[in-house]
This record gives C-alpha cells, sequence and structure tokens, in this order.
C-alpha cells in the first residue's frame, strides 16, 4: 500500500511539471525580415503592465502576450511603429513606455532627481555656513578669559616628574 502512495505522488508530481511543456508559446510569421525586427523592438521597448520592469518580450503574463499579438495584427494591418506605440499608450496609459514624455502628469519624474540634488547641495551649503559662523574667533575678552583659565588650571596641576627625578625617587627605600 505504501509502495502505491509513493507511486501515485510520483505520478502526480510529474504531472504537475508536465503542464509546463503545454505552455503557449507566441509564433508569428513575418513578410520580411525588417517586419520581424521591428516587431521585436516594439515588444522590447513596451512594459508589462502586470510585471512592472519586464518588458512584453520578456514577460509571461497572460496580458504580455495579448500585448504581443495586438502588436503583430497592427503591424500586419500596415501600423507604423509610432502608431504601434501610441495605440498601446491611448490603451495602457504612458505606463507602458519605459520613457514616458514630458507632460503636467510626469514632470515629477523628469524634475524631481534634479530638485533633489538642488536642495540636498542648498542644505550641505547653509549648514556649513552655520558653522563656519559659530568657530569665528574669539574676542579680545574672550581671549583673555582663556588665558585666565589656563593659568588656573596649570597653576593647580601637579608638575610632571624629570627623567631624574624619577631615578631618585626608585633609589630612595
Amino acid at each position: 500500500m505504501r509502495l502505491f502512495h509513493l507511486a501515485l505522488g510520483l505520478i502526480f508530481s510529474w504531472s504537475i511539471l508536465a503542464t509546463n511543456v503545454f505552455a503557449a508559446i507566441d509564433t508569428y510569421t513575418f513578410s520580411s525580415v525588417a517586419q520581424e525586427q521591428q516587431y521585436r523592438e516594439l515588444t522590447e521597448q513596451l512594459r508589462c503592465p502586470k510585471c512592472q520592469n519586464n518588458s512584453i518580450a520578456d514577460s509571461n503574463a497572460t496580458i504580455a502576450a495579448d500585448m504581443r499579438g495586438k502588436v503583430y495584427e497592427l503591424q500586419q494591418q500596415g501600423d507604423s511603429k509610432q502608431q504601434i506605440i501610441d495605440y498601446m499608450v491611448a490603451r495602457y496609459g504612458n505606463f507602458v513606455t519605459y520613457e514616458p514624455p514630458v507632460t503636467a502628469a510626469t514632470l515629477i519624474l523628469w524634475v524631481g532627481p534634479a530638485l533633489f540634488v538642488l536642495i540636498g547641495s542648498l542644505i550641505v551649503v547653509l549648514r556649513a555656513r552655520r558653522r563656519g559662523e559659530k568657530n569665528a574667533a574669539f574676542s579680545l575678552q574672550e581671549q583673555q578669559r582663556l588665558h585666565t583659565l589656563l593659568a588656573e588650571q596649570d597653576a593647580r596641576a601637579p608638575t610632571p616628574l624629570s627623567a631624574q627625578d624619577k631615578k631618585m625617587k626608585r633609589k630612595q627605600p
């Protein structure tokens, strides 16, 4: 009975793994090599809405397969590369292109990094100036007070023993 369960488990495991063999593979026929090259360029330039950072050429998502089919269909109808991109942008939004156009909605994407660098540099410069003002030279009154304090401390501190004093101290029983 145990052998039967083991065999059943193996058959079930192999059947699950074998389903990947039946995955659909896009097979399109093109009338020219240039048309096939244009198809490859388009599918590399368009981003999969589901996979975020994969092109529709690299994605296995259903929506990517649908988009590849639509690119092929539009290309067979004679649409230009830009017309196909415009169609995809109209249908899925600017997100499907890796380089979104500069519009009011995408302006922060284009200006944001430069703005962060500018603001960060401004903060660094202002903090450096403030720190420089704090480390300005002492006034005459502050210098006199400092000398007085240092002199008092020197008067209170024991004087260090010279090398000869140390030798004499060791010789004493």
